[in-house]
């Protein structure tokens, strides 16, 4: 009996009806005659690789990814999603997440999904406040996303997750306050929240505006238009407090989830399960190696698979990515998963590096597993740095 190893799908949607002012993502605007060959193309490029990779999976997570997969007619969506069930063994419980943003969404397109098998969506609501809204450069307002969002429910989607965005320019603590009371007083509120903070990242309209400012408060200045330095800590502690209040517990930095809703495809990344990319820019790892699609969507339509980037990871950059990533998790690193899976314990190689950061009060070690503490967790690109082993 041949040994099926679990990975997930992960499936790029380029599209979105127009960028957000935020957004370095790679996305475009291309209406329906493009979308229809770029799913095409998509098509092309799974059963090339379900060819490649024939007999070694068994497929636990998809996951539609974008951009916004909402945006082109359902009907490419679940074809496609019907050739990745013929082209893999796709698990009869497998997690299988869309994302959608709040405007592109119809009964039609839900109960389309739900009859194709999506069983998980994963809605970008970003905030409550309208005026926020338009600022970041959405396409929606708050009563759209309720109106959308309710009739998933009633189709019967009961495994739904929210984006949430903090630390945005005007923003305070108050308002986020409310975004957070008001996606939790909904009628049949999401089992699964991702709260993240704004990055200005370089190449945007926001970088234009808000670069400036975000190396003011980088290097301990007074912003003019983020929230201060102060502010966005209190809005983390509000969040602690609020979803714990409601039934969420955090086990992910940036993800909180009630009870057996967290989220399989992701926790596929942090756990290091092998995943399969499909699309412009999608990454793929088969065992140690890792590869990347190209970034070009000409490229693409003209059927270049070719796979850039392409390398094989070292033990050491197999060993520190265990420990960036696992650390991320609340549950932190079994040390005995550890020692099984590179043959040496964890502290035989970080031994050091563990002593310095408990001293600090910045890890803990239960005897099992070892996980960032509250502290820990604030300043966690500072702790998982001192885990690189070059």
């Amino acid at each position: 009996m041949t040994f099926l190893r679990p990975a997930s799908i992960y499936i790029h949607i380029p599209f979105c009806a127009r960028r957000c002012l935020y957004c370095d993502f790679l996305s475009t605007t291309f209406g329906p005659d493009v979308q229809k060959r770029y799913f095409q193309k998509l098509q092309e490029e799974i059963r090339l690789r379900a060819e490649e990779y024939s007999g070694l999976y068994h497929i636990v997570s998809i996951f539609f990814g974008g951009g916004t997969p909402s945006l082109p007619s359902p009907e490419l969506i679940t074809d496609t999603l019907d050739l990745v069930r013929k082209s893999f063994e796709v698990d009869p419980d497998a997690e299988i997440t869309i994302e959608c943003n709040p405007g592109t969404l119809n009964t039609g397109k839900l109960r389309a999904y739900k009859e194709a098998g999506i069983n998980r969506l994963s809605i970008g609501l970003q905030s409550a406040d309208c005026g926020m809204l338009k600022k970041l450069g959405r396409i929606h307002t708050y009563e759209t996303f309720v109106e959308e969002f309710e009739d998933a429910r009633s189709i019967g989607f009961d495994n739904t997750s929210v984006d949430l965005m903090y630390d945005l320019p005007g923003q305070d603590r108050a308002m986020f306050q409310s975004t957070l009371l008001a996606l939790l007083r909904l009628k049949n509120p999401p089992q699964h929240i991702s709260p993240y903070s704004l990055i200005v990242e370089e190449g945007t309209p926001f970088w234009d505006r808000y670069h400036e400012d975000a190396e003011r408060k980088k290097l301990g200045g007074t912003p003019l238009f983020l929230p201060s330095e102060e502010e966005e800590c209190g809005m983390l502690a509000d969040l602690k407090e609020i979803l714990t209040a409601h039934g969420y517990h955090r086990y992910e930095i940036s993800n909180w989830a009630q009870e057996g809703f967290e989220s399989l495809h992701n926790k596929g990344y942090w756990e290091r399960r092998e995943y399969l990319g499909f699309g412009p820019g999608a990454a793929s790892q088969a065992e140690e190696n890792r590869y990347k699609d190209t970034e070009s969507l000409d490229g693409y339509l003209n059927g270049d698979f070719e796979k850039k980037e392409k390398v094989t990871l070292s033990l050491d950059e197999q060993i520190e990515e265990t420990m960036f990533l696992g650390l991320r998790e609340m549950k932190g690193i079994n040390k005995e998963a550890f020692r099984n899976k590179f043959g040496r314990p964890l502290e035989e190689i970080y031994g050091n590096v563990l002593q310095n950061l408990t001293q600090y009060g910045l890890i803990e070690d239960s005897g099992l597993a070892v996980r960032l503490t509250e502290r820990g967790i604030e300043i966690s690109n500072l702790v998982l740095a001192e885990f690189l082993l070059s």
